[in-house]
Formats: C-alpha cells, sequence, structure tokens
C-alpha cells in the first residue's frame, strides 16, 4: 500500500513563507498524479484543492492561492513540494498530500485516492 508523508508545515505570521514536501513510498502507476489539499475538518471545511497538475502536466491553482503557492515535483525521485509564500492567516489548515493513478485532473478532489496523514500550517496576524 502506497504511504504519502508530508512535511515542512508549522507557524509562521502573515507575509512568511513556508515549503511543504511530500514524499511517497513507492512511485508507481498508482502515484501518476499527485496533488495538494487542505482542510479544516474541526471548523467543518470542505477539503479543498490547492494544487495539482492537469492531464497536460500543467500546474493548477486554486484561485485564492493563485500567484502565491507554487506546485513542484523532483524529476530525480518524484517528491512533490508546495512552495508558500505570502502567506494570509487564511491559509491556517490541515495540508494534505495526494495521489492518484490518472487521468490528472488537478485540484479536483475525485482524482485521488491516496492521502497523507497532513501537515498544520498555522498563520498568525
Amino acid at each position: 500500500q502506497v504511504q504519502l508523508v508530508e512535511s515542512g508545515g508549522g507557524s509562521v505570521q502573515a507575509g512568511g513563507s513556508l515549503r511543504l514536501s511530500c514524499a511517497a513510498s513507492e512511485y508507481s502507476y498508482r502515484t501518476t498524479c499527485m496533488g495538494w489539499f487542505r482542510q479544516a475538518p474541526y471548523r467543518g471545511k470542505q477539503r479543498e484543492g490547492v494544487a495539482g497538475f492537469d492531464t497536460d502536466g500543467k500546474p493548477t491553482y486554486a484561485p485564492s492561492v493563485k500567484g502565491r503557492f507554487t506546485i513542484s515535483k523532483d524529476s530525480a525521485n518524484g517528491t512533490l513540494f508546495l512552495q508558500m509564500n505570502s502567506l494570509k492567516p487564511e491559509d491556517t489548515d490541515m495540508y494534505y498530500c495526494a495521489a492518484g493513478a490518472g487521468p490528472c485532473w488537478g485540484t479536483w478532489v475525485g482524482g485521488y485516492n491516496i492521502w497523507g496523514q497532513g501537515t498544520q500550517v498555522t498563520v498568525s496576524p
């Protein structure tokens, strides 16, 4: 069973930056598509797609993070990253890495069936 492990979360002040990483226990057809989501279940929020790649391999972003966040993948080892700049208090959430066999639908949650445990990001005013 593929496992995803996120790291890099933490607490920062508004305007700060964080870089999240996601490593998979294996890289196979099961991890063809990878993306980032966020959710604050204790606030009753639904899981929101943050960044992913479309079927052409082009990065796609939620409107709320476009221009501030950058998704990338290390072609050598498959590690997924999310560079988050100009962070705002409303970015506070649990961030999850996700993977799926494809096709890749960017930030659509239905395109993924493997989820990490999440890493907490807290942005203070």
